[in-house]
């Protein structure tokens, strides 16, 4: 019973792959995510730096930059961030079709650390004429008194129009009484906003404020907002320095794609002609199977929203290679049965069967080489393992598999026996 169900069985779930790979991949321009080489973009590659307040790089310390950094992103509207760990001090920033990369890169690396400080009068003024001594973190920062109140102890900021035609920042503060108390014991007093131990600008405690305020100063629209949406994503809990900074134009990036979509598109068809030539019959079921392969390599890409980059395609096109090495070795030890004078359904079970062993061997240990750059590697590395290593263990399904499925139903049926016809 089972024996005649096996094909129909084994046939439906090959339909299943198909359809439900098609599924994933159509529209292909959709569902297929590129990664900054292909579309334009920056990749930054950051260093975390111990401060006096954190001695020590943790994992924590990193995944919480790691959440300021995409609270940041995600404000300036940036599309697919890909924020990954790097080691245990390092942050790798994929920022993929950025339309400001200056814009981006100054969000990453700066603090963001707002502080409330009592400045003394002659402090203020010397501030307000010297810029260097205001930018100086031993300069006025220095000379104010101590911190009275902390950007993090604010619920939100934004940016709106001051009544002199500039703007301002308002600001909510998450415990209003705490912020209450401190204005309260320092009315008549000077009130210094400092950003990362710069000074911004400073105001005269006139009565008590509890959750909301604002900061003044000479502000343009663009700083208003910017410095609005990094106090909303937070302050990052240690100085970041970036090692690298990587931009690629959008047109580069597009003419990078198109030369690797035709390459990938002659290499595969070069190779369909060469199956179809050398083996006949059996080549043109390998590239049958070879249609399934790719189409099972391209919808896992979009189903689990992978990143496809140039060196990933490199990886796709070289697992490519590895899927028609399998079926050479399969077909050559096929033809060799049938010269031996076996019939021709023997022929196909012991070619198998014995290529299998060097099949499987190949597979195997180019599957393990490309888990070890995936798991050591990064950036482009890594999509250049990904695509290979589930392009190689897809290729050794569709050649042990999917070829061996569509061989047994031509033998089954007896659609020839003529040796010509299987290459040999």
């Amino acid at each position: 019973m089972w024996l005649r169900l096996k094909p129909w069985v084994t046939g439906l779930f090959l339909v299943a792959i198909v359809v439900g790979s098609l599924y994933l991949v159509l529209p292909i321009q959709k569902n297929i995510k590129l990664g900054l080489d292909l579309q334009g973009g920056v990749r930054v590659l950051l260093q975390l730096q111990p401060s006096p307040e954190v001695p020590q790089i943790t994992r924590q310390i990193q995944t919480e930059v790691q959440q300021v950094i995409d609270a940041r992103i995600n404000s300036l509207g940036v599309a697919e961030p890909q924020i990954t760990s790097v080691g245990n001090d390092r942050i790798l920033v994929e920022l993929p079709n950025v339309k400001n990369p200056d814009e981006a890169v100054r969000a990453l690396k700066d603090v963001a650390k707002l502080d409330f400080k009592i400045i003394p009068p002659d402090v203020n003024a010397k501030a307000a004429s010297d810029k260097k001594y205001a930018n100086d973190p031993n300069g006025a920062y220095k000379d104010s008194g101590a911190i009275v109140y902390s950007g993090n102890e604010l619920k939100r900021a934004s940016s709106s129009p001051d009544q002199g035609g500039g703007w301002k920042i308002d600001f909510e503060t998450k415990d209003p009484a705490k912020f209450g108390r401190m204005t309260q014991a320092n009315i008549g007093k000077l009130l210094g906003f400092f950003l990362d131990k710069k000074f911004i600008s400073a105001a005269t405690l006139q009565s008590v404020i509890t959750d909301q305020g604002q900061i003044t100063g000479q502000f343009t629209e663009e700083e208003t907002l910017r410095i609005a949406n990094d106090l909303n994503a937070g302050a990052l809990p240690v100085p970041v320095k970036i090692i690298e900074n990587d931009t690629v134009g959008p047109v580069l990036g597009k003419l990078d794609l198109e030369k690797s979509l035709y390459a990938s598109i002659a290499g595969l068809g070069l190779v369909l002609i060469f199956m179809l030539v050398v083996y006949r019959l059996p080549g043109f079921l390998a590239d049958l199977a070879l249609v399934v392969y790719v189409l099972m390599l391209l919808g896992l890409l979009a189903g689990v929203h992978a990143v496809l980059t140039l060196p990933g395609i490199a990886g796709f096109v070289l697992s490519i290679g590895m899927a028609v090495d399998a079926n050479v070795l399969i077909f050559e030890r096929l033809k060799e049965e049938i010269w031996a004078g076996k019939t021709l359904r023997s022929a196909v079970a012991i070619g198998f069967k014995r290529a299998f062993t060097a099949v499987f061997d190949s597979h195997f240990t180019t599957i393990v080489g490309a888990g070890v750059l995936f798991m050591l590697g990064t950036g482009t590395v890594k999509g250049f393992a990904y695509t290979l290593f589930w392009g190689t263990a897809f290729s050794l399904f569709t050649a042990t598999f999917v070829t061996r499925y569509f061989m047994d139903l031509v033998v089954d049926n007896n659609v020839t026996e003529n040796p010509k016809v299987y290459g040999a």
